[in-house]
């Protein structure tokens, strides 16, 4: 009887599913965040920490953390990934030099015991940078093909504008529908 009520809970949308947020610092998670929950640009400043914010779609309720990315931050990501659904990582699409550790952090990351279940959704942003790499470039520098364990998805963005973000929703909302 628990299995059917928590089955109809979650097709009416009453469940929320845990989401974190994560990338080198100045790739845009903060603005992406606030993006998803206002659909305008904010002005943010370095996140000290995390963010945190409950983002509804179509009656499926996202808790979404954004952590913190600077270097002495990233070593204590892990301390969120206790049930985490689906891991976003957000990247600077004109930050080349950096995008060898983006791909280092985030097979690390992967590796975890606790993200084994989580799915994995890659949000290329800067796109409206002249010059900024494509979804294409940034999924084979990230080695994404030898990823077999964790469902994953690439979408090219802006977070200023919001294009590519409203597919990204889309997606992470599939996820959970399917799982």
């Amino acid at each position: 009887m628990g299995f059917i009520l928590t089955k109809m809970l979650s097709v009416f949308g009453d469940t929320e599913h845990k989401v974190i947020i994560v990338g080198l610092d100045n790739a845009g998670k903060t603005t992406i965040l606030y993006q998803f929950l206002t659909k305008e640009a904010v002005h943010t400043s370095p996140t000290i920490g995390s963010n945190v914010e409950e983002i509804t779609v179509r009656k499926t309720h996202f808790l979404v953390w954004d952590i913190g990315g600077q270097d002495n931050l990233r070593a204590s990501w892990y301390s969120y990934y206790g049930n985490t659904e689906i891991v976003i990582l957000v990247v600077d699409s004109t930050d080349r030099e950096r995008l060898t550790l983006t791909k280092e952090e985030l097979h690390q990351m992967l590796a975890h015991e606790e993200l084994q279940n989580a799915a994995l959704l890659i949000l290329a942003n800067k796109q409206d940078v002249k010059g900024s790499m494509t979804a294409a470039e940034i999924s084979q520098c990230l080695t994404l093909d030898s990823i077999s364990s964790h469902p994953w998805h690439v979408q090219a963005c802006c977070a200023l504008t919001g294009e590519g973000l409203p597919a990204s929703l889309d997606w992470m909302k599939s996820r959970v529908v399917v799982n």
